[in-house]
């Protein structure tokens, strides 16, 4: 009797101890995970995120992102006004042709700009510029004496940068720019101007109808070299380097597959009975893979320098080792009677893998190559950043100059639409492939 109850008050201690064990593990769980928002919030300086953060050029990148502006520019040395999109040569309007909201002077007359809403431009000697409630703003700037300008209520504005060498303003209706040599007036409108045609084009702001009738009537190869080769969007160069980018993921996935096959073989067990072969193919999987991509992309871009192919090599290294591991774990899983059958047969140890081991692992082969190529797809646009090729290089200039944000828009879209494009071809190709096999397979049997 005494043995029992004593049996009983040892369960009940060793019930106690775990109780008490689960519930410290529930208490210091959630209060790590809490000590390590803690230590985030001070090692990140998150309470200073907002000291450090600039609201006004957040607005500005994202108004660049889904419109354009249109600089007005007037030359103080001599007077000469220019009107050009986005500041660039290949959008400036022909001499004496301006927008309707751009009245151009004539007879030594101010060049007046229109920026809606009552806010009106004048440049000329003085530039003034009219806000509605608030009163005009003028500027006198010369190349000996700077820039004065004068305040209907001689305050400077918390929306304007005074020094005596320069003058910025911005509102929600455009901005103005004044320096010893020039005014430079810059207004927003939505959308991506000279998209589809420059100024220079005869086919610029010519309506739908009327384009796709001169295309009916023998147009359409000068419409389309308009288009294709539009000096301000460069639709051949993008397309050149969307190609690329593809042509760099399929390049090396598609190797590493390739290479990582065979030597697959020598990692599984099954069919490498010696341990120092299979721990020798291991640990080189775990290498490669174990290197990031964009590592290998430095690496090669040393050995090799920039350009596609080595961003392709970098690719093919890294999803070499990956393909290795999961291949060879496939291969663990065959299953033995058909390779026997196919023994029986009297076939040779090659064409035993090859009827008796690839039929069954080349659904989880052929959709785990479809993935990674897909994934790569989008892993390419960064190489390509580094390696100097593709849309990810296009995409990186664009952003460094920190100009045409549009562009960025642009070409994320066309990111995008390309990584969608890649999920459906692979997922169509896996449908074909690996269900037309499992249906072949059927009907034989």
């Amino acid at each position: 009797m005494s043995t029992a109850a004593t049996n009983i008050d040892m369960l009940h201690g060793q019930a106690a101890r775990v109780i008490s064990r689960k519930r410290m593990i529930g208490f210091a769980l959630p209060a790590a995970i809490v000590a390590y928002f803690i230590y985030i919030f001070f090692a990140f300086d998150i309470a200073g995120l907002s000291e450090r953060a600039s609201l006004d050029n957040a607005r500005t990148l994202v108004a660049d992102s889904y419109s354009y502006k249109t600089h007005v520019t007037r030359s103080t040395r001599d007077g000469g006004i220019s009107v050009a999109i986005e500041g660039e040569r290949k959008g400036e309007y022909s001499e004496g042709t301006a927008p309707e909201w751009v009245t151009l002077g004539t007879d030594g007359a101010p060049t007046l700009v229109d920026l809606g809403r009552g806010n009106l431009v004048s440049l000329g000697d003085v530039t003034t510029w009219t806000i509605p409630d608030y009163g005009v703003i003028s500027i006198t700037a010369s190349r000996a004496n700077g820039v004065d300008v004068t305040f209907p209520n001689d305050t400077v504005p918390a929306w304007a940068s005074v020094s005596k060498s320069r003058v910025a303003m911005t509102t929600d209706a455009g901005r103005l720019n004044v320096t010893r040599t020039k005014a430079e007036v810059f207004k927003y409108q939505a959308g991506w101007e000279l998209f589809f045609f420059t100024l220079q084009s005869p086919y610029h702001g010519m309506p739908l109808g009327e384009l796709l009738r001169r295309a009916t009537s023998g147009e359409a190869g000068a419409i389309w070299n308009d288009f294709f080769h539009n000096p301000m969007w460069h639709h051949d160069m993008v397309a050149g380097a969307l190609f690329e980018t593809i042509l760099m993921a399929a390049l090396g996935t598609f190797g590493a597959a390739i290479v990582a096959l065979p030597l697959a073989f020598m990692a599984a067990k099954n069919f490498a009975p010696l341990r120092i072969v299979r721990f020798a193919a291991r640990r080189v999987f775990d290498f490669f893979r174990g290197v990031d991509a964009l590592i290998w992309t430095i690496v090669l871009a040393r050995a090799f320098g920039p350009g596609p192919l080595t961003g392709a090599l970098a690719i093919l290294i890294t999803d070499t080792g990956s393909f290795g591991k999961m291949f060879s774990e496939a291969l663990e899983n065959t299953d033995r009677k058909q390779i026997e059958g196919i023994r029986s047969t009297g076939a040779k140890p090659l064409q035993r893998y090859r009827f008796g081991v690839i039929p069954q692992v080349t659904p989880v082969l052929l959709s785990q190559v479809l993935y990674f190529l897909e994934s790569n797809t989008r892993s390419a646009t960064i190489i390509g950043a580094i390696t100097g090729g593709g849309i990810g290089l296009l995409l990186t200039q664009a952003m460094l100059t920190q100009k045409d944000w549009e562009e960025v828009s642009y070409y994320i879209i066309l990111i995008v639409l390309m990584v969608m494009m890649m999920d459906w071809l692979s997922g169509k190709l896996r449908a074909r492939l690996i269900k037309g096999k499992d249906e072949r397979s059927h009907d034989a049997a």
